[in-house]
């Protein structure tokens, strides 16, 4: 237990992809996988808070450090693309004996989900959860975060960033998020940060969204700029048969903004996935 730094989760490492990957484990052995992927600047630790909820739902839940972050092996320049992070998600799943996980990304994992489902198990992944996925790509608006803006996040981290500090990026986040943010957020690669950054306005996420098959749901926040109002609509359109819910006075950070809020929205169908007809 990594008690020390005040993480629910057990440490374990992976090799997946041609990668060492650190992974946390939460939940007890025998309930249901569930494999939680976390955004740009996410370091698995700083989405402890949600996966220890997802535990108490009856998940088994693996949250790893994705490529470039946390205590995960780095990558050469060029290999944060989409179809580099969903190989790793298909080596973790198979490195770990997930069984048809249950898929829950937020931002850039949410992204990495969709690829992950459309490219390595398109008839038989399990259900996915999609948290506000960037909807940003070719000839579409540019993603609302410039690149400029992680990087001097990353800069202010790297010299010592505190609560205070995160706040006046997340003025909703509770000060235990805030911390954990100040805290590792340094432990994300620049090339991995910038790289994907170019990616949520260089590959298009409709490619994947348009092919999915199976169980889905995707949970926007209702004020994200990620994905506004209309996107929402254009997303309702091209696969009225997926759900598209939206998380009251939440931003694109949604669980981070309100957990509560989000657990509400989210619960029903995270119950429904436990389902051994599901």
């Amino acid at each position: 237990m990594t008690t020390s730094l005040d993480i629910a989760g057990t440490s374990v490492v992976v090799r997946a992809n041609g990668l060492r990957h650190r992974v946390l484990r939460y939940g007890r052995e025998g309930d249901r996988d569930l494999l939680l992927l976390p955004g740009i600047t996410t370091p698995a630790v700083c989405a402890d808070f949600l996966a220890v909820r997802l535990a108490g739902l009856g998940y088994r839940v693996a949250l790893p450090d994705v490529r470039g972050r946390g205590e995960s092996d780095r990558a050469p320049s060029g290999a944060y693309r989409l179809v580099d992070y969903a190989a790793d998600a298909a080596g973790l799943v198979e490195g770990l004996d997930l069984r048809a996980p249950v898929v829950v990304g937020h931002s850039m994992g949410a992204r990495i989900a969709a690829a992950y489902a459309v490219l390595h198990a398109p008839d038989d992944h399990g259900p996915l959860l999609l948290v506000d996925p960037p909807t940003s790509g070719p000839g579409r608006a540019p993603y609302p975060t410039s690149r400029q803006a992680f990087l001097d996040q990353l800069q202010q981290a790297r010299q010592g960033t505190d609560a205070d500090g995160v706040r006046a990026f997340y003025p909703r986040w509770p000060e235990r998020e805030l911390e954990m943010r100040a805290r590792f957020l340094a432990t994300c690669d620049e090339t991995a940060v910038v790289e994907a950054h170019r990616g949520f306005e260089t590959e298009d996420f409709f490619d994947y969204w348009t092919a999915l098959r199976g169980t889905v749901v995707l949970v926007r926040g209702a004020d994200s700029p990620v994905v506004p109002d209309g996107t929402a609509e254009e997303l309702r359109r091209t696969r009225p048969d997926i759900p598209v819910l939206a998380v009251p006075n939440t931003g694109h950070m949604v669980p981070w903004d309100d957990l509560a809020g989000f657990l509400d929205v989210v619960r029903p169908h995270l119950l429904s996935f436990l389902d051994p007809q599901e």
